[in-house]
């Protein structure tokens, strides 16, 4: 019995150990330069790369198929939205924004299968020297330091856009559209997925929810969620948008990336061991924030929203 007593109080040491390193780590936003630091961290100690591949965002789940292999899922992800906004139909040699473009996932995949001229952009020095250094000679990728909300793009720079993930960390979301919009030459094609927040002003969060949202904005440098609708509006009303702008919620194809991020560990379990104690220590710690964003999207807290429309 007192073994017993002695375990469970251990456990529940470790627990609150785990909480504390948990909350005062917290990634909250406070600048863009929070952001870039993140991810600056992020690409340095390599824990993700090793874990996901070459792609830190979601991937896509056919539905009825739940055992789809973790990082095929994110390239089929690539492909799903290349031809649900229709960029599959541009010619090759077509210029392409990859804004938010991380490591040069997304942007290797665009050049090599659709053959694109792709330029990719992050606030994250480390993501780009990272990008360039996994990005084979002769691949049609270029990739810059460069702010979202400050493109130093001439207008009509670019037959699409293309941005995965990253409309969460803008702080100024009309500023963001209008930024990808101005780059974008009139008749080309705007591609975007991101993690947006039900409507919250005709459905307002329960308490709960409250303390679950402001943990997903605290945890991984998000200064605020706004809803599939409203930036679908903030696109339709730019002056730059020309083309009716389609939304569309893929929660359904994407939840299981939440589960199956925490399970990568499991299945490679040398890619943190071999990183050493630390590592082991970064994977447990983004756990709980994993399970909070899975349980947000499935009760519909969290959306993942997928927009299109034409410049």
């Amino acid at each position: 019995m007192f073994e017993l007593l002695l375990y469970f109080f251990l456990l529940v040491f470790l627990l609150l150990v785990l909480f504390f390193v948990w909350r005062i780590n917290a990634r909250k936003y406070i600048s863009s330069g929070t952001v870039a630091s993140a991810y600056d961290s992020w690409t340095q100690d390599k824990l993700l790369e090793r874990l996901w591949g070459e792609h830190i965002h979601l991937g896509f789940y056919p539905l009825g198929v739940r055992n789809a292999d973790f990082r095929k899922a994110k390239v089929q992800f690539v492909h799903e939205l290349a031809k649900w906004s229709g960029l599959d139909k541009l010619p090759k040699g077509s210029r392409v924004l990859d804004i938010g473009c991380g490591i040069g996932g997304s942007s290797r995949i665009l050049a090599k299968y659709y053959g694109f001229n792709v330029t990719g952009i992050t606030i994250s020095p480390a993501q780009v020297k990272r990008a360039r250094e996994l990005t084979p000679y002769g691949l049609n990728c270029n990739f810059r330091v460069m702010d979202a909300l400050d493109l130093k793009f001439e207008d009509g720079s670019f037959d699409a856009v293309w941005s995965v993930e990253a409309g969460a960390h803008m702080i100024d979301k009309n500023k963001f559209a209008a930024e990808m919009l101005r780059t974008l030459r009139p008749g080309g094609y705007l591609a975007m997925a991101d993690w947006n927040s039900r409507d919250l002003r005709t459905y307002p969060p329960s308490f709960v929810e409250n303390l679950v949202l402001k943990q997903l904005l605290e945890q991984w440098v998000h200064p605020n969620f706004i809803s599939i609708k409203d930036f679908g509006d903030i696109l339709r009303t730019n002056e730059n948008s020309a083309g009716e702008v389609i939304t569309d919620n893929w929660n359904a194809y994407t939840n299981p990336s939440w589960y199956d991020s925490i399970f990568e560990g499991i299945r490679r379990p040398f890619a943190i061991l071999s990183l050493g104690p630390l590592a082991i220590l970064k994977s447990v710690r983004e756990i709980p924030t994993i399970l909070l964003m899975n349980w947000a999207f499935r009760k519909g807290l969290m959306e993942f929203g997928v927009y299109k429309c034409r410049g």
